[in-house]
């Protein structure tokens, strides 16, 4: 049984579905926003346990993972970016980990795996970005903040209590069930499956420069390096990135909208952001050689599936 904290979120949905095409049982947890998509729809009940739970609630997270009888727990919560006070932000994100940590610890799960995130290498003038970089203590930002800050606690916790915990860098996946305006690939999918031209206001960075790299790579290959991160029986690291094969730019994204949409309509900025970073890419060789991550989407077919599930179920 596999307890995936955050377990309703784009990445918790489709790490669930991960799993249970492996063979396992999970438990999803969600705090307010609940979603039931069709892939584990018919799961729940049978394969798939659904619980409300505030990572914060100590008790409440050691009577959930002892009461399912979890073997692994997966910690995908996250507090919404900008959603809380600078205080409250510290509490959940800190405290809620020290939690699952905890509930781990007394339950004898064997391996908790958290999200850390790309931000972790923000601050870095250029990469590739590799597990063993020195990251700088200044961050300017708090996804880089706390995910720096949850790894250093996290396996400092370890150490001291021989419980396995992994740091899962995450990319920048993409696909369905992903915030309609989070992201500028996304933006681009979305439009071009209901046919408008891509809008770029509000945009997190704005309106993306065609030779940036995106960082982008398919949900369902940050599933399955999520599941087999987890399900490993021998780790030598504790840190991995999780990537898609090669960097892309969003040129290219573009033009594999345009092969499955020729009539999309997507504006660019020319050449590269002033602040580009050159190689600003995670490498992934670890994971690819002590897990056998191999990515199975290039980024056309992952648009192509991608724009397909857009016109089926439109957001």
């Amino acid at each position: 049984m596999i307890l995936i904290t955050g377990g309703l979120g784009f990445i918790g949905l489709h790490a669930a579905k991960r799993f249970l095409d492996t063979g396992e049982q999970v438990v999803l947890t969600h705090y307010r926003v609940r979603r039931e998509p069709d892939f584990i729809k018919d799961e729940i009940g049978k394969r798939v346990f659904i619980e409300t739970l505030d990572v914060t609630a100590g008790h409440d997270v050691i009577d959930l993972v002892r009461r399912h009888k979890a073997t692994g727990i997966v910690h995908l919560a996250v507090p919404g970016l900008a959603a809380l006070s600078a205080a409250e932000d510290y509490r959940v994100n800190v405290t809620g980990f020290l939690n699952i940590l905890e509930a781990a610890r007394l339950c004898d799960v064997k391996r908790v795996s958290f999200a850390s995130s790309v931000a972790v290498y923000a601050s870095l003038p250029a990469g590739p970005f590799r597990e063993d970089a020195l990251l700088p203590v200044r961050s300017g930002n708090a996804t880089e903040t706390f995910k720096k800050a949850l790894e250093i606690l996290g396996l400092h916790y370890a150490e001291r209590t021989n419980l396995e915990v992994v740091a899962l860098r995450i990319g920048a996946p993409f696909g369905p069930l992903y915030h309609t305006r989070a992201a500028a690939t996304s933006r681009i999918c979305h439009a071009a499956a209901r046919g408008v031209p891509t809008d770029f206001k509000g945009a997190r960075r704005g309106a993306p420069y065609e030779e940036d790299e995106t960082g982008s790579f398919y949900i369902k290959d940050c599933a399955l390096a999520i599941q087999l991160i987890q399900m490993a029986d021998k780790l030598p690291h504790r840190i991995y990135n999780i990537s898609g094969e090669k960097p892309v730019t969003y040129r290219e994204f573009a033009g594999a909208v345009k092969s499955v949409v020729p009539e999309a309509q997507i504006s660019l900025l020319p050449g590269r952001n002033p602040q580009h970073r050159s190689n600003g890419y995670m490498d992934i060789n670890r994971i690819k050689e002590e897990v056998g991550y191999r990515p199975h989407y290039d980024v056309k077919r992952g648009v192509e599936e991608y724009i397909d599930w857009l016109r089926r179920h439109p957001e």
